[in-house]
């Protein structure tokens, strides 16, 4: 494999340049990173080399090392459709999953999971296969993903823990209180 034809160390969320030098489309999990070979649309390579692990959105540019702009794109990939008559309802329950959610004012779009599938068809929403970008939004407290965080809560004798990691085993229903007094 021959050199990238960029190497970029810097995430910009909104592009400077009217012309970017390249697009990557990348799905969701694949705009999470800190280093790594991307392909851009006309097959040239770049180096993304970034300082952290950063989430790349849609419509943001990776910066080269000669100050080029790389645009970044959400790629199609497999989601799920969410629709019902309690909207309200249903995205709560997918909210309490933490689950990445895209909304939208007709639907909810989620990933493939069929844990959650299963429990949104039970509470009587309609759950459609379909091949769009994604572009969920990012978490209340500005850090971009709303996945693999954890919630640990003590609370004295009756402690326990629980990690909503991006594991997808949602084998327990997370219905419990989270405001103990």
């Amino acid at each position: 494999m021959s050199a990238p034809a960029f190497t970029a160390q810097l995430y910009r969320a909104t592009p400077s340049q009217e012309h970017p030098a390249g697009c990557a489309e990348l799905d969701y999990e694949d705009r999470f990173l800190r280093r790594k070979v991307l392909t851009l649309k006309d097959g040239r390579t770049v180096l993304a080399d970034l300082p952290k692990t950063t989430s790349l959105d849609h419509g943001g540019v990776l910066v080269t090392t000669t100050g080029e702009e790389i645009a970044i794109a959400a790629a199609s990939q497999p989601l799920l459709a969410v629709t019902g008559t309690d909207m309200v309802r249903i995205a709560w329950h997918i909210g309490n999953r933490h689950t990445p959610c895209q909304i939208e004012a007709e639907r909810l779009l989620i990933q493939h999971d069929h844990v959650i599938r299963d429990m949104l068809i039970r509470i009587g929403a309609t759950v459609a296969e379909v091949h769009e970008p994604f572009t969920p939004e990012g978490g209340a407290y500005g850090m971009g993903r709303t996945h693999g965080h954890d919630h640990s809560h003590s609370h004295g004798p009756d402690s326990h823990s629980h990690d909503h990691g991006h594991s997808h085993d949602h084998t327990h229903d997370q219905s419990h209180d989270h405001d103990h007094h």
